[in-house]
């Protein structure tokens, strides 16, 4: 498999070990990513007894492999987040992101985070439509924009929309600093602690070493939810794959950069340990749906090249995100029936601020703080016509692919989460899950869930 630049350069691996007789806490947590980590140091520094649980190794998946950019500008989100929910909520949208560079600036150390600006940038007369429809919205939200065309890359462009005192990230880095933190204020962190089972009736969950931790809160920062089903999340959340390069380059860029016409593309550079590297990243597509993985790379690595006279990628990886139906996250109690299962999903691509969001979101609500994003982020929030269209739209996709996956991919092993057929991927070296995104390794081991059981080649023909 291929690993991103951050893996690669993480600070010196600490380990983590997994409980060794039964256990209890106040708040037991669910994944080992930017947002479980950040949750578990905000409840920890509360007061509260908080055991975090990660199957593998903390920051190795999503938040390992993202763009690291921490920024209010969320793509072209400001003026849809008006049209679906008004100024006001728009406005705390952004506040409530704004707050978590803030913090991410307020606890980094040495270079995890750079101050840099945000731009999108459009090449087409349809995509500066676009970023005018989206400064009015800047305006109407008073925040703070440029539109002055100050261009350091080598593409031609028709407009720019710039937001400044925005940020950017060492994502694993910055997480293991959290860690560090977090363990210092008491948190048990465990990782090689996968999670067998759940009776949430009873508030207690069994890893796969026969262990039982009992809780009186549970949050899952699992990317896609393992107890989803529960509150009908797993018909909400559509999931994306999006791919990333990145290649030494003398040539530290000022800004960081996203097209708003197609095909898009991020663009950024990162200076580690004396060095400079140039990321470039783009060609999303519907998790599990290809298989020949290797295109998206080499479209990328040949614009690398022609485009910005680069040399090789050192580095390729790829990421997939969830998106909920109406772009805000969901963070907060799973269903009414159970207020004491909380959630953390649906980044949309955006879990650098959104994950740290996510986490003081929960933290609050848990030790009875007043936020005002607590109903913005509710799971609860949306109304029924937009869940039923997105569970619709999904869920159609999901049978399509379960019923199709069975008949032309005979020889492709079953996912264990709800019965479909992986398809390979050829350029990650993985099974990949199109119905919900679960994801595992060549040797059928869990890389991404929902799933939580390998797969099994023994009864699969492949």
């Amino acid at each position: 498999m291929l690993k991103s630049l951050w893996l690669e350069t993480a600070y010196p691996r600490d380990t983590y070990a997994p409980p060794s007789s039964d256990t209890s806490c106040d708040v037991c947590i669910i994944g080992g990513g930017l947002c479980g980590v950040t949750t578990a140091y905000l409840l920890a520094k509360a007061g509260k007894k908080v055991l975090l649980l990660e199957k593998d190794r903390i920051l190795e998946g999503a938040s390992g492999n993202t763009t690291g950019k921490l920024t209010t500008q969320h793509d072209i989100v400001y003026a849809d987040l008006i049209k679906k929910f008004g100024e006001e909520s728009a406005k705390l949208y952004y506040k409530t992101n704004d707050a978590a560079i803030r913090f991410a600036e307020y606890i980094a150390e040495g270079d995890e985070l750079r101050s840099t600006h945000s731009v999108l940038f459009a090449r087409t007369d349809k995509g500066i439509e676009t970023l005018k429809f989206e400064a009015d919205a800047y305006k109407a939200l008073g925040i703070p924009f440029d539109r002055r065309l100050n261009w350091e890359l080598p593409i031609s462009v028709k407009e720019t929309l710039t937001l400044s005192n925005q940020a950017q990230l060492h994502p694993v880095r910055f997480g293991q600093h959290i860690a560090k933190l977090a363990v210092a204020e008491g948190v048990q962190l465990c990782e090689k602690s996968d999670v067998r089972s759940m009776d949430l009736k009873e508030k207690s969950l069994q890893l796969s070493s026969g262990i039982v931790v009992t809780f009186d809160e549970l949050v899952l920062c699992t990317h896609y939810p393992i107890e989803a089903l529960r509150g009908m999340n797993i018909l909400k959340l559509e999931v994306k794959r999006s791919y990333l390069l990145s290649a030494p380059a003398d040539m530290p860029l000022q800004s960081q950069y996203l097209s708003v016409d197609e095909p898009k593309r991020s663009i950024r550079t990162v200076f580690i340990d004396g060095r400079s590297h140039f990321l470039l990243g783009g060609e999303d597509h519907k998790a599990g749906v290809t298989s020949d993985t290797d295109l998206h790379y080499n479209r990328l690595a040949e614009e690398l090249q022609s485009t910005y006279y680069l040399g090789e990628p050192i580095h390729s990886w790829s990421a997939q995100d969830p998106s909920t139906p109406d772009l805000i996250p969901y963070a907060g109690p799973i269903s009414a029936a159970m207020p004491y299962v909380h959630i953390c999903t649906g980044f949309r691509k955006w879990g650098m601020t959104n994950s740290i969001a996510a986490a003081k979101i929960v933290t609050d609500q848990i030790t009875g703080q007043q936020n005002p994003a607590i109903a913005l982020y509710a799971p609860d929030r949306t109304g029924f016509g937009t869940l039923l269209f997105q569970a619709l739209k999904t869920t159609g996709f999901v049978l399509k692919e379960f019923t199709g996956g069975h008949i032309a991919r005979t020889n492709a092993p079953i996912c264990t989460h709800m019965g479909c057929r992986t398809r390979w991927n050829k350029g990650d070296e993985t099974w990949d899950c199109p119905c919900h995104g679960s994801r595992f390794r060549k040797d059928g081991s869990v890389l991404e869930g929902p799933a939580t059981r390998p797969l099994n080649f023994k009864n699969d023909a492949h």
